[in-house]
């Protein structure tokens, strides 16, 4: 298979959301709470031109498991 960037990144991405479902699954085990326990940043720009309004936003939601996720996704990668 050849290797570029692009699935790198859909790796990493698959990777990522893999981590944070088995992180919402073990969300209940009072033991591994750090792992499960998700840092919140979000991001909301707004545009108002009286004719047009824009609103977006991003929330971004990551936990241990995902950063273990998203590892193991390039370990994967790098082996194949």
């Amino acid at each position: 298979m050849k290797k570029n960037g692009w699935i790198l990144f859909l790796f990493i991405i698959l990777g990522l959301v893999g981590g944070a479902l088995i992180a919402r699954w073990l969300e209940p085990v009072p033991g591994i709470s750090f792992l499960t326990k998700p840092i919140e940043t979000t991001w909301s720009p707004a545009l108002d031109l009286y004719v047009l309004s824009l609103q977006f936003t991003m929330q971004l939601q990551i936990s241990l498991f995902s950063i273990i996720g998203a590892v193991a996704a390039i370990w994967l990668y790098r082996r194949m």
